[in-house]
């Protein structure tokens, strides 16, 4: 049987911080689906994660000489995102072949038992160059720059051949042809302009009375926009996260909370989070000058707008006020007066990073957040925590 097996060797995950400290690359979300979903979906099978003898080896995480035992394996770099064109090249790919860019950069593998010399080392022949254009999630700040574009991407990809649900008359919509509801999603008295980019609305939705959208926009299933929410393309909610006020350029992972008044713009924000009532974010400087991320191997330049990029189940308190280009960690409860610092380590309790938040309150107020959306703590999860908690 054919399969996917990710790797985040050469891809080096530690750029992405904090996002890859609790997920592989592949699980990040930019567009409407995770990496790992476009290409099971594009290529129609199923995918594991190469073992890296890290706290990250899950269930689905195997060894490539294993992997091989009964069939062929595409053997793909985590931070790649697919195209049709890239697709089509890795479906004709032989074993022992792989695609590369014009400038050397390796992105698929195609291998059988044959090719594996030991569980560290394949043998390959043939280059399959691929002279078009490859993009790669690098920094986090890629996944909000490459948001209009993946939208796209997968709209054009999810949406083709099928036929959405009924858009109701009670809405004022531009360009319906670009809009796309799945069954069971609830859209009422919504403004809908999709002639910017297309609008997905996924399985069991909501949109409340009120919204005023512009496309691109991607809805996760039993994602919610609560009353008079406005969005601006290019932005992303993933699965049941709730959210209001004003959001621009941004990506939710999941399962996280803006649900009130507040500004959010060019921004990331991981899985499990929550954004006190009144939190806004600033995205551009004063001088509208250049804005620099703290990352883990110093200051890099995000460009001329960035907003906050906040790690897995971390908290505002209300009315937070966040800096222009600031990183949260994993596990923080962010509250203070005046402008957050550009940088809040993990497990900070307040905005100084000083005081840390204990572990076993961390595991109580997971619960208590996932509790809300019919969801539990799962052992492997509080692994992971346990793991960056003693370790970062």
């Amino acid at each position: 049987m054919t399969k996917i097996i990710f790797t985040e060797e050469f891809c080096q995950p530690e750029q992405l911080y904090p996002f890859t400290l609790t997920r592989q690359i592949q699980d990040i979300r930019v567009g409407i689906l995770t990496i790992r979903e476009k290409w099971e979906q594009m290529l129609g099978l199923i995918s594991y994660d190469k073992k890296e003898d890290d706290y990250k080896d899950l269930e689905r995480s195997v060894n490539i000489d294993e992997a091989t035992g009964d069939g062929a394996c595409y053997i793909i770099h985590g931070n790649v995102l697919p195209t049709l064109k890239l697709v089509k090249v890795v479906q004709k790919l032989k074993n022992g072949e792989f695609i590369a860019t014009p400038g050397g950069n390796s992105l698929v593998f195609r291998v059988s038992g044959n090719e594996i010399a030991d569980k560290h080392k394949i043998k390959v022949g043939r280059v399959v160059e691929f002279p078009h254009e490859v993009k790669t999630i690098q920094y986090p700040w890629d996944i909000f720059q490459l948001n209009d574009w993946a939208i796209r991407q997968d709209f054009a990809w999810l949406t083709s051949g099928r036929k959405s649900q009924a858009i109701s008359r009670t809405n004022k919509v531009v360009m319906p042809s670009m809009v796309f509801i799945e069954k069971g999603a609830r859209v009422e008295h919504c403004i809908i302009n999709a002639s910017t980019g297309p609008v997905y609305i996924g399985k069991n939705a909501e949109l409340m009375e009120g919204c005023i959208i512009r496309g691109p926009l991607a809805v996760g299933e039993g994602a919610c926009l609560k009353l008079g929410t406005k969005v601006y393309g290019a932005t992303t909610l993933g699965p049941r996260c709730v959210v209001g006020g004003e959001i621009k350029n941004s990506v939710l992972f999941g399962y996280s909370n803006k649900a009130h008044d507040g500004y959010l713009g060019d921004s990331v924000i991981g899985e499990w989070c929550n954004m006190g009532a009144g939190t806004t974010n600033s995205n551009l400087k004063n001088n509208a000058g250049a804005v620099r991320i703290w990352t883990p191997n110093g200051e890099m330049n995000a460009g001329n707008k960035c907003g906050v990029l906040m790690g897995d189940y971390s908290r505002t308190s209300v009315n937070t006020a966040i800096n222009t280009g600031t990183v949260i960690g994993v596990c923080c409860h962010v509250f203070g007066s005046g402008l957050t610092p550009k940088y809040i380590p993990n497990f900070s309790w307040g905005s100084d990073g000083v005081t840390r938040y204990e572990v076993n309150k961390i595991f109580t107020d997971i619960e208590g957040w996932k509790k809300l959306k019919g969801q539990v703590l799962r052992e492997d999860e509080k692994s992971i925590i346990k793991y960056i908690y003693e370790k970062y």
